[in-house]
């Protein structure tokens, strides 16, 4: 049976480029889209299976990425506890670096790196330092942060994958710079009608495109149950 964690090491094995490390967007979501009733809450989506199928993908990658909404939300541990190792460093994007120095995150067994906007606060940074974290600054971007800066700051750490989490921002932007290379999905049988894990691919500022094949995609998809959920994983395609 095909396995999500396998093609996911093969993928990042072969990947040759200096620029960013390899990226893979993996998160849950119900089968409506919710990843939380409300943004910046916390649902518990993941059946025990998928749970585990996320501390293996994690255990497979460098870096564990989340934006700071998500530190704040759910306060998570970005360990892979559940298969025992090994850990992928945590990275936060924190513009204004609101993570609190008690986050549980501090005490991962290994310092995240907080990735601030240059004229975030120096009191906030020193005590984030005092706290364990590596403070890195980047440039802001028209909406957030660079992304392609901090991805390139990870290269040249020595990063070669990074699997994203969350929250919907962070999701959306990958997707929308085209900066991420594989999704794993997990679809939970439910249907919410909460806060979506996309938001903003389609914007005010121009026309939609009107054709299904103008939006990013799993190509070729595969998928397989999971416990209670599905799985849904690829590499991703663009127009």
């Amino acid at each position: 049976m095909a396995d999500p964690v396998h093609e996911v090491e093969r993928a990042i094995a072969a990947w040759t480029d200096r620029k960013q490390p390899f990226v893979t967007l993996a998160y849950a979501q119900t089968l409506d889209g919710t990843i939380a009733v409300h943004p910046n809450e916390g649902l518990g989506i993941s059946c025990p299976e998928t749970k585990r199928l996320t501390h293996q993908l994690r255990s497979r990658h460098d870096g564990i990425l989340v934006g700071v909404g998500t530190v704040l939300a759910d306060n998570p541990k970005l360990t892979a506890r559940r298969v025992g190792g090994p850990h992928p460093t945590p990275i936060i994007l924190d513009s204004r670096l609101r993570t609190q120095p008690t986050a549980r995150v501090l005490e991962h067994p290994k310092p995240p790196i907080i990735f601030a906007a240059e004229d975030a606060d120096d009191e906030r940074e020193a005590e984030l330092v005092l706290s364990g974290a590596r403070v890195e600054r980047i440039p802001r971007a028209d909406e957030g942060l660079d992304l392609a800066a901090m991805l390139a700051r990870l290269r040249d750490l020595g990063f070669q994958s990074v699997m994203v989490e969350g929250g919907a921002y962070v999701l959306t932007s990958f997707l929308r710079e085209q900066l991420a290379q594989w999704a794993v999905i997990t679809l939970a049988p439910y249907l919410v009608g909460g806060y979506s894990a996309l938001r903003g691919l389609v914007t005010d500022r121009e026309p939609p495109p009107q054709r299904l094949d103008a939006y990013p995609r799993l190509e070729p998809a595969q998928w397989r149950p999971y416990g209670r959920d599905m799985v849904v994983w690829g590499p991703l395609a663009w127009a």
